[in-house]
């Protein structure tokens, strides 16, 4: 799974991040609910934790703690995702 979202600070213009596989590991860690159930609906907390952690892995400067980030963020958003299961052809 792979969510692409754009976070808009306060102080700054808007960007995008890439969520990965650690990403999502350490959201299920975090929330103790596996990602599959993101496809039910997302809130906003998940997706701000999402975005911090990306944030961190793709090298974007972030405060050391989450709710530091949250404050700083005027809007986020899903711009994009790849959570569609492809399907095999059978020939």
């Amino acid at each position: 799974m792979q969510i692409k979202i754009q976070v808009t600070p306060f102080d700054g213009e808007p960007y995008t991040v890439e969520t990965n596989l650690f990403t999502i590991v350490a959201f299920e860690r975090k929330f103790k609910i596996p990602a599959s159930q993101l496809a039910n609906g997302i809130g906003m907390e998940h997706l701000a934790f999402m975005a911090f952690e990306s944030c961190k892995q793709q090298g974007i400067s972030v405060p050391a703690v989450f709710d530091d980030f949250i404050k700083r963020i005027r809007a986020i958003d899903v711009v994009g995702d790849d959570t569609a299961n492809p399907t095999e052809e059978v020939q």
